[in-house]
């Protein structure tokens, strides 16, 4: 019996099970929020340190798996975490209310900026701004890349699972469909069941 209230404890100590079902408000606010504060890239590290470390929402494993699937679909790799997220969460409303957060401050920011350099597309220090812009965007990127595969980049494999795959979209210029036809099965053998990790 101890050993079974001892399982029942650690099962309640998982990031899934430990944190209360969300209310729809929670989840629109919290990726309200997401939204107004990341720009570029940085999304997805806002949204893995929201639903893992933050509110616990989400284990590392079924945010890894999130993260996966949403690469696969079409859209915004960010847009498609909140989507799936919020349904994980709440079902289709905690999808809409998840994805509405997430895009509303950007949806809103676009539209005043967009006026903005409509206005001024030809002044220096607009293009000097966006350059500034572009920069920040691609060390953002690039330090979430490193926070989220850090574990990976340790091992031989996925290192030369990610290195191929580099060499076929930057080298190569393939795009993603064929990336995905060509490394996929790739991985899929190179990680099947009992081949070790």
């Amino acid at each position: 019996m101890a050993s079974q209230s001892n399982g029942e404890a650690g099962a309640a100590a998982t990031p899934d099970a430990a944190a209360a079902r969300p209310s729809l408000i929670e989840i629109f606010l919290e990726f309200l929020l997401i939204g107004a504060v990341s720009f570029g890239g940085g999304i997805i590290a806002y949204e893995r340190v929201l639903l893992i470390e933050k509110r616990k929402w989400l284990t590392n494993d079924t945010f890894m798996a999130t993260l996966a699937i949403s690469q696969t679909m079409p859209g915004l790799n960010s847009v498609n975490i909140a989507v799936l997220a919020g349904d994980y969460l709440r079902g289709a409303l905690g999808a809409i209310a998840a994805t509405i957060g997430l895009i509303l401050p950007g949806s809103v920011f676009v539209l005043a900026v967009g006026y903005l350099y409509s206005q001024g597309a030809d002044h220096p220090i607009v293009n000097i701004l966006l350059a500034g812009i572009a920069a920040c965007a691609t060390g953002l990127l690039a330090a979430i890349t490193y926070k989220i595969g850090s574990e990976h980049i340790r091992h031989l494999k996925s290192l030369a699972i990610i290195v191929a795959t580099f060499v076929l979209m930057s080298i190569f210029k393939l795009s993603l469909i064929w990336v995905l036809v060509i490394m996929s099965p790739i991985a899929l053998y190179v990680y099947r069941p009992g081949s070790g990790k």
